[in-house]
């Protein structure tokens, strides 16, 4: 694929959704409590952590993952096969191989929901504004 036919500006919005999406998801009125429970965090943990590093390397990574579901949809995509090759992306590469860790860490099912879940619409909706935006 030529590199110059991805709209890099659909690229930069689709890593920016991912945190909007995250901090809906991971809020304390949907799923932040259970996810901290069930990932052993505190809010002691998190407010030893390092937020700068943190996000900053989490927008980085969003970035190649929105360039990467970008050239893998090429430039004549639609937004139904940017929602579909997201969830593909999402829920058969991302959560799929999440999941095979987790069994492996004695980890629950309840936090593989949570962590595979945002994965999943996070890969949907990037795949949907790059599909419609190319």
């Amino acid at each position: 694929m030529d590199l110059t036919q991805i709209n890099y500006w659909a690229v930069l919005v689709a890593a920016l959704s991912s945190f909007v999406i995250g901090s809906l998801w991971y809020a304390s009125f949907l799923f932040g409590r259970v996810w901290m429970r069930e990932s052993g965090m505190t809010e002691e943990k998190v407010s030893q952590s390092n937020m700068f590093r943190t996000f900053g390397l989490a927008f980085l990574l969003s970035l190649i993952i929105a360039f990467n579901l970008a050239a893998f949809l090429g430039p004549e995509s639609t937004l139904a096969w940017g929602i579909m090759a997201g969830a593909l992306a999402g829920i058969g590469w991302v959560a799929a191989s999440t999941g095979i860790n987790y069994l492996y860490e004695s980890k629950s099912l309840k936090l593989f929901l949570i962590n595979g879940g945002y994965q999943a619409v996070s890969f949907m909706v990037m795949g949907g504004i790059i599909g419609v935006w190319h």
